[in-house]
């Protein structure tokens, strides 16, 4: 079981995103008020927490949405699961689609610190069931 430590979301796409309490997420759409929002396999992005403070462990001076993430949540190594795992947060089902991406080269992260995560650790979803999700709120993995 994880828990939802930060909702991202940014109204352009290429940059980071900002931290918001709560957002409604529209089934096989994504997060609402969200540029990466839209009928294709990537409407919501996750990373796990923990990869986040390891990478901030090296030196990153990062905040919650730097590396364009929709979802910061502890407790799920997402990038262990497989394309198919279906996550629920309260009335919420999202259907993992994809894991890592190709990273844009030069992004500020990068050049920062000479890596970036998003790449192998970052996981991208569909909206199967819509809903609100705020910060605080238990996410599990079913099975």
């Amino acid at each position: 079981m994880g828990k939802v430590r930060a909702i991202c979301v940014s109204e352009r796409t290429g940059t980071a995103k900002r931290s918001v309490q709560s957002a409604v997420l529209a089934e096989d759409h994504g997060l609402m008020g969200d540029a990466h929002a839209g009928k294709w396999g990537r409407q919501v992005s996750l990373l796990s927490n923990e990869k986040i403070e390891a990478f901030r462990a090296r030196g990153a001076r990062v905040v919650d949405g730097d590396f364009g993430e929709n979802l910061v949540v502890e407790g799920i190594d997402f990038s262990s699961l497989p394309v198919g795992t279906r996550l629920v947060c309260g009335d919420v089902i999202l259907e993992m689609s994809q894991i890592g991406k190709e990273c844009h080269s030069g992004c500020a992260i990068y050049k920062q610190i000479g890596d970036c995560i998003m790449p192998r650790e970052g996981v991208f979803a569909r909206v199967m069931r819509g809903g609100t999700i705020s910060a605080g709120d238990e996410m599990t993995v079913d099975e």
